[in-house]
């Protein structure tokens, strides 16, 4: 009997997951996400999986971030054919965000064989395409919480709920008598619209994320007046706000916010608009996906209390009605994607107001180095955006306490409650300083923790 663990991806890093679960010649793949980086390391490091996908016989998915799923079509193309298993949520976010990554890939090859037929070097084709994402859908089960399911012969699996995204799990493998729970990752107590993470108890082996391993946040409770006061401050000067914000969670997060503080007449009721076909098709699968929130946002939605803003908020598909918010002069919220400020129409928006000191730049989501969101929030006085450089005479407001990830603290808690069964805890997806910060508070409770490299297997006994 044997029973291997590989960490094949999302170590000592906090992209591209992907981790195998081998059990006497039987291979489960946890997560297949996509790694972000720059243009040679992506398609390099997304290519080469550290196993041969034909011999895979099933895939779990933990959540339908991209850095979670988002080489599922790559691993399909490369020759895996069996099941991957998810929840329902999971599975209709999977479909937007998936179909979403692969129309990217395909404009960006576009621009880069533009370049590469000027430089006379041959052309490119992206890691997937529109039509490999598609197959992806036909492989993909459904599956409730707490059900249990078999994987192979001699691996089960329940999905637990972690509390990070709609329809995330902590997936719990067991095999061969050896239990295995993989908190990947891993959410917050007492954020609005899901509910706190499922404890789970009897656990060999834990793996477990460290995006914020050794930092913590402010309290969620702090959004809601910080938000008050940037909205009203700006609202004063006549203003707008421009919130950058991810599509999953995070505006939905936000606008659930917006709503609450306009019922407790905190802000005055304002125009606001969510600028992103992604992110209103992404509230679609929130409205339908009830029975996965919190108490408090089914008892909204029952007793029509819209916590989504369908019925007050202007949700944008068509490009010609995002341009025509440049020509709107009174204060407003524009919610737009890209988070990161990379990509997409908050590009747009940034452009046209970044410049007027009347305005607010509010930052809700991380912001990763070198890029755009990452220099608004080091308030540089001049930035590139399309190429061309901006004065920053905008207010730039920084709220932390919207994260989805477990901080320092929760993540000890998780492990504390977890039980005492542990054999030992493996730290994942952290930036270096993170894992390690974690680790040694593990260790300072007596737990053995240890940080893998990449494609390091260990053997669970």
């Amino acid at each position: 009997m044997a029973v291997n663990l590989t960490f094949c991806g999302g170590v000592r890093t906090v992209t591209g997951s992907m981790h195998l679960l081998e059990v006497d010649g039987q291979n489960i793949i946890i997560d297949a996400g996509l790694f972000q980086g720059h243009r040679e390391d992506y398609y390099k490091i997304n290519s080469y999986f550290g196993f041969n996908p034909h011999q895979v016989d099933a895939a779990v998915i933990s959540h339908s971030h991209i850095d979670h799923c988002g080489n599922l079509p790559n691993l399909i193309k490369s020759g895996f054919k069996k099941k991957i298993f998810l929840t329902q949520p999971t599975k209709d976010l999977c479909r937007l965000m998936l179909l979403d990554s692969a129309h990217i890939q395909e404009e960006d090859i576009k621009f880069v064989n533009k370049i590469n037929e000027r430089k006379g070097l041959p052309p490119r084709r992206p890691l997937y395409t529109t039509e490999d994402a598609n197959k992806a859908f036909k492989n993909m089960r459904a599956v409730a919480y707490k059900k249990k399911f078999k994987l192979t012969e001699d691996v089960n699996c329940t999905f637990y709920n972690s509390g990070h995204v709609l329809g995330s799990v902590v997936p719990f493998f067991e095999a061969k008598g050896i239990k295995i729970a993989y908190a990947v990752d891993l959410g917050r107590k007492d954020i609005p619209l899901l509910r706190d993470p499922d404890i789970l108890s009897d656990v060999d082996y834990l793996i477990i994320e460290s995006t914020y391993g050794g930092r913590g946040h402010e309290p969620v409770k702090e959004a809601k007046s910080k938000l008050t006061d940037a909205i009203n401050r700006t609202v004063a000067r006549n203003g707008k706000i421009i919130i950058p914000s991810f599509a999953l969670e995070r505006t939905q997060e936000v606008v659930y916010y917006l709503g609450r503080l306009i019922k407790e007449k905190k802000i005055k009721p304002l125009p606001i608009y969510v600028d992103s076909p992604l992110a209103c098709n992404i509230t679609d699968v929130f409205v339908e996906s009830k029975e996965y929130l919190d108490s408090v946002t089914k008892a909204m939605m029952t007793r029509n209390s819209d916590p989504f803003g369908l019925n007050s908020i202007h949700y944008i598909r068509e490009t010609e009605e995002s341009k025509r918010l440049n020509f709107i002069k009174e204060p407003m919220i524009i919610i737009s994607t890209s988070g990161m400020c990379e990509a997409g129409r908050i590009l747009h928006h940034l452009r046209n107001n970044i410049e007027d000191e009347r305005n607010t730049i509010l930052v809700v989501g991380y912001m990763a180095k070198n890029t755009l969101g990452k220099h608004l929030v080091e308030k540089r006085r001049r930035v590139k955006i399309f190429g061309e450089p901006f004065q920053l005479r905008a207010e730039v407001e920084v709220i932390n306490s919207f994260s989805a990830h477990a901080d320092k603290d929760d993540l000890v808690e998780y492990v504390r409650a977890t039980g005492g069964s542990l054999k030992k805890v493996f730290i994942v997806h952290g930036d270096m300083d993170q894992s390690e910060a974690l680790a040694e508070n593990l260790r300072n409770n007596n737990f053995r923790a240890h940080i893998p490299k990449k494609y390091e297997t260990v053997e669970l006994v």
